[in-house]
């Protein structure tokens, strides 16, 4: 069963703060903010600019983060978000690869449980994507999750989700899918961010739009532009906010 913090909600004044892994994902997020103004980061040698905008999205303080690509960017910046800000929670925002095979671009996901797609530690009796000392799967903050499933409306999914410092194209989509044949989505930040969420004891949700399918089907369309994937993704998450 995942592992989840114990749920803090309801959630208390302090700023929500929304992680993107890249600045085409983070742009919807942060053109939605009222009196918009950047915040200075501790990441000077980080190759592409770590960036955070605080503003006001549906009438609440938020934070959006641009954290950089993969499992260390995404730890980093989440780490240095809730030490230095204090979040009432954190959202994972942006973009995903479609692994479920009757997954469809353009497919809202609402994380529910999530494991490191290329973590394998099988031989010491450890399960498919679980690092060693850590739970199974790691889980999204029940109530909080239950707000993002509202959030996301008709047509979600809600389910698991996979991360890993590897981009699933098609040769590793059929072998992934049957060692998670749960998985709805994978992606390269996820999982790290519940992860530290989960450490620090700070509700998490996860709202991400399928972009590009891992594997797709001949008859399948397999591309939707990052930039309209970030826009449905942007609009739950304000949605989200809005209720909390």
């Amino acid at each position: 069963m995942p592992s989840a913090v114990p749920s803090t909600l309801p959630l208390s004044a302090a700023p929500v703060l929304v992680l993107a892994a890249m600045a085409e994902e983070a742009g919807p997020l942060v053109a939605r903010l009222d009196d918009a103004r950047e915040l200075p980061t501790p990441f000077p040698g980080a190759e592409r600019p770590v960036t955070a905008v605080r503003g006001a999205l549906a009438g609440r303080e938020t934070i959006v983060v641009t954290c950089g690509i993969g499992i260390a960017a995404a730890t980093a910046a989440t780490t240095w978000g809730v030490l230095a800000h204090a979040p009432a929670a954190v959202i994972s925002a942006g973009s995903a690869g479609g692994l479920a095979a009757d997954i469809e671009v353009g497919t809202l996901v609402v994380g529910e449980a999530f494991r490191y797609s290329i973590a394998d530690a099988t031989a010491f009796g450890y399960a498919a994507g679980q690092v060693p000392g850590q739970p199974e799967a790691f889980a999204a903050d029940p109530a909080l999750l239950s707000l993002a499933r509202e959030a996301a409306g008709p047509g979600a999914r809600v389910g698991e989700m996979l991360s890993g410092d590897a981009f699933v194209t098609a040769p590793l989509a059929a072998p992934m899918r049957e060692r998670f044949p749960q998985a709805l989505t994978a992606d390269m930040e996820t999982t790290a961010i519940v992860q530290t969420c989960t450490a620090l004891g700070v509700p998490v949700a996860v709202l991400r739009a399928v972009s590009d399918l891992c594997g797709p089907a001949a008859d399948q369309q397999f591309h939707l532009e990052i930039e309209v994937a970030a826009e449905t993704s942007a609009a739950a998450v304000e949605r989200l906010i809005a209720a909390l």
